[in-house]
């Protein structure tokens, strides 16, 4: 899962704005805006969440669940190198 709080956070890490996001994820812009509007999980088709995850992995940005480990717990996003994307849910 991921927040509209760990979505704005990331693309603040990467400076991107809403538009250059569905660009990268290949959404629309009305798309990225309805998810990060949201309170909470961003709820949508999981193909487009898989893609917009997949899109911030490939820019460097990690995403921290719930329950992954962190040194000070919680949800949140990490920069890391660019690569390939991880497997969602793996």
């Amino acid at each position: 899962m991921i927040t509209s709080f760990q979505m704005r956070a990331a693309r603040a890490l990467l400076g991107i704005d809403q538009r250059t996001l569905a660009e990268l994820a290949g959404v629309s812009l009305p798309t990225i805006q309805r998810m990060e509007a949201s309170t909470g999980n961003v709820r949508g088709v999981v193909e487009t969440l898989i893609k917009v995850v997949e899109a911030f992995e490939r820019a460097g940005v990690e995403l921290i669940g719930e329950h992954a480990r962190s040194d000070s717990g919680g949800r949140g996003v990490r920069l890391r190198e660019p690569g390939p994307p991880r497997r969602v849910g793996a």
